[in-house]
């Protein structure tokens, strides 16, 4: 979809997933990284433990679909690379902060007169304005900010982070969204703009149902652990089984009452009902109206039915009798899960290694969409640092070898 744009990539393992969002969309992205080597390749986990700017599997994921160049933004003899470089580019992702660019000459003020088409898009924790502004932050300073802490946890104990960092990759999609948006912007008029990006504003964004609860009921949404709010109770979402957890809820009204009939019956033939389950008529309580009474009542028998089934035994049944509940799958499971695969979703890539070292093979997250236009993206591992020096710099810039061998040789590439 995005095959006709170039997108130079400037930023670090903060904004690389907007980036990779684009080249799974077909653009074609370069990433600039020093001549060392970004910094995001010193992000573990390391294949085989080796802590090597070539086996960083965090870098095998945000770069893959990615071609890298090396350039040196502070060198003088770069930047008529860089100016050819930004000629021919659609967009600009960075991720430095507010102001470092406007100090190298490559602010958006300097740059859209050059390229008015020019999609600018910045990504930091607090956006370029504001007394944040120049404030730095890790992923848990991010989530606390932004309220998404006050919101994970069980309510008997303190607020907790996601274990995987989001602060940076919601704001990256949040990035990638307003890229492309501005992209339609310029199709209209020609013109490119400034996405400025905060991190803290997409997450705060993502709040659940938080800012519906107030809006509808004027209540702040606590930590709730694996129950959620609804009417005057608070219902258990998360329930254990045999060999892992599955998701289900008893939220009344029609298709609730439904659910959990069929789930009573089910429960009976097992030899395993309940006469509250049995006795109640589901159907005549709606959506929210479940007392506190009833469900203390109906929380034990549902417990012990569980843990006699194992997540797949649940799933299955609860298709065929219609049971609103669904399996919490682990890692092992998605790569295994039939949807996925009959889509075509992994593919193999090899992983990244040193130039003259064999690599080994990983399986990777394919795109994810299917268009009527063409095939998506082959899948393409994560490049080694500068290995797409020669094809852009020369191939299809024009610079010589003696240009290159010269800047090389200056440290600058």
């Amino acid at each position: 979809m995005l095959s006709p744009y170039r997108v130079l990539d400037l930023s670090d393992g903060r904004g690389a997933l907007c980036g990779r969002a684009l080249a799974d969309l077909g653009a074609d992205v370069i990433k600039l990284e020093p001549p060392w080597g970004d910094p995001a390749r010193r992000i573990g986990p390391f294949y085989q433990d080796d802590p090597h700017p070539e086996k960083s599997l965090f870098w095998a994921f945000c770069a893959a679909n990615k071609r890298s160049v090396t350039l040196d933004l502070t060198a003088p003899a770069g930047r008529p690379v860089l100016e050819k470089l930004l000629a021919s580019s659609h967009f600009l992702i960075e991720s430095f902060r507010p102001g470092h660019l406007d100090n190298l000459g490559l602010g958006w003020d300097d740059l859209k007169g050059e390229n008015p088409s020019l999609i600018y898009v910045s990504i930091t924790p607090f956006g370029q304005n504001g007394p944040y502004r120049d404030y730095q932050a890790t992923d848990l300073i991010g989530m606390a900010l932004s309220g998404m802490m006050h919101l994970t946890g069980d309510p008997d104990r303190p607020p907790v982070r996601i274990s995987t960092p989001q602060f940076w990759a919601t704001g990256s999609a949040a990035a990638a969204a307003g890229a492309t948006i501005a992209n339609h912007y310029r199709l209209l008029t020609g013109r490119g703009q400034r996405v400025d990006v905060s991190c803290q504003q997409a997450v705060a964004r993502a709040l659940s149902h938080a800012p519906m609860l107030w809006d509808m009921n004027r209540l702040n949404m606590q930590r709730q652990g694996p129950f959620r709010p609804v009417g005057s109770v608070n219902l258990r979402i998360n329930w254990e089984c045999r060999d892992g957890y599955v998701n289900f809820i008893q939220p009344g009204g029609h298709t609730g009452g439904l659910s959990m009939t069929n789930l009573s019956n089910w429960m009976d033939e097992e030899g395993l009902g309940h006469a509250v389950l049995r006795d109640t008529n589901w159907g005549d309580i709606g959506f929210g109206q479940l007392s506190r009474e009833l469900l203390e009542e109906m929380t034990p028998p549902l417990e012990r039915f569980f843990m006699t089934k194992t997540k797949a035994q649940l799933a299955r049944e609860a298709l065929e009798r219609r049971i609103l509940l669904f399996p919490v799958h682990d890692p092992k499971d998605v790569f295994a899960y039939p949807q996925l695969l009959a889509r075509g979703f992994f593919g193999e890539v090899p992983l990244p290694s040193p130039e003259g070292e064999a690599p080994g093979v990983m399986k990777a997250l394919g795109p994810f969409f299917k268009s009527t236009v063409g095939p998506g993206p082959a899948f393409r591992g994560a490049p080694r640092i500068g290995q797409h020096n020669n094809d852009v710099y020369r191939d299809e810039m024009g610079l010589s070898d003696r240009q290159l061998a010269k800047l090389k040789e200056d440290g600058v590439i």
